[in-house]
């Protein structure tokens, strides 16, 4: 599990993420949502280990963040950011090879091979595998970040639970892999694992999303599963007038802004 209690982010005299408390169970998938600016990033940077929060506590398994050392953190936590940049060439592979990085000393083991083979299967990016990252597309960058940082956390740990960690990973991806994406989030959620995205389309959270997490000016003004929802609460969070449609099939409803 991941508790945070208490976390302030500041840039300067600048308060980002304002006294969060929250934890996070494995087994789900958590989805945070919020305005541009509303702090969802820098919360993400704070718990994952990549931004020193000015007050408060992380604890991953009830052992607190700063108690890792840097390469057992990096065993069991990946994050994936919004498409880091890259200024030299490298091919996918290496790419996603970068992932298991964490678990070898000199040279990648076979066991280390076979895991980066198949989540690029997963993500359908086998047969780049030769590309130089960049001359990829936007979309495809992100499915091979996507495989790097799933090579990453593809064992268990002895102890506890795995944690991934995606920011707007679903941002230059087409329709169908958005979809193929966020399915093959939901089912790892089923490998005790800690999966936490930060999505900008609030209807894909609401089609995909086990809880949602709503911030707002650097507080969580909002979360539970997706009947917390109302047009009321998209009013508050997003300053926009809207309408709740219900899946006449009975499945997950439709936000429908007018």
């Amino acid at each position: 599990m991941l508790s945070i209690e208490n976390l302030v982010c500041r840039i300067g005299n600048r308060t980002i993420v304002d006294d969060i408390s929250i934890s996070f169970q494995p087994g789900r998938l958590h989805v945070i949502v919020g305005p541009n600016g509303s702090g969802k990033s820098t919360f993400l940077k704070a718990f994952s280990g990549e931004w020193t929060p000015a007050a408060g506590h992380v604890t991953y398994d009830g052992v607190g963040l700063s108690k890792f050392d840097r390469i057992d953190l990096a065993r069991r936590r990946a994050v994936m950011t919004q498409l880091p940049e890259l200024h030299f060439p490298l091919s996918v592979d290496e790419i996603v090879m970068m992932g298991r990085y964490p678990h070898f000393s000199f040279r990648p083991s076979a066991r280390d091979r076979d895991v980066c083979r198949h989540v690029k299967r997963l993500l359908s990016i086998d047969e780049l595998g030769d590309r130089d990252y960049l001359t990829l597309s936007g979309g495809e960058r992100q499915r091979v970040q996507f495989a790097r940082a799933l090579a990453q956390v593809w064992e268990t740990p002895h102890d506890g639970a795995r944690y991934l960690f995606l920011d707007e990973p679903v941002s230059s991806l087409d329709i169908h892999y958005q979809h193929q994406f966020l399915r093959l989030a939901r089912s790892l959620v089923k490998e005790n694992i800690v999966l936490i995205a930060v999505l900008h389309d609030i209807n894909l959270s609401l089609q995909y999303a086990d809880r949602m997490v709503f911030m707002k000016q650097g507080r969580v003004v909002a979360e539970g599963a997706r009947d917390i929802v109302t047009a009321e609460l998209v009013h508050r969070v997003f300053d926009v007038e809207a309408r709740l449609l219900a899946d006449p099939e009975g499945g997950r409803p439709v936000i429908v802004f007018t």
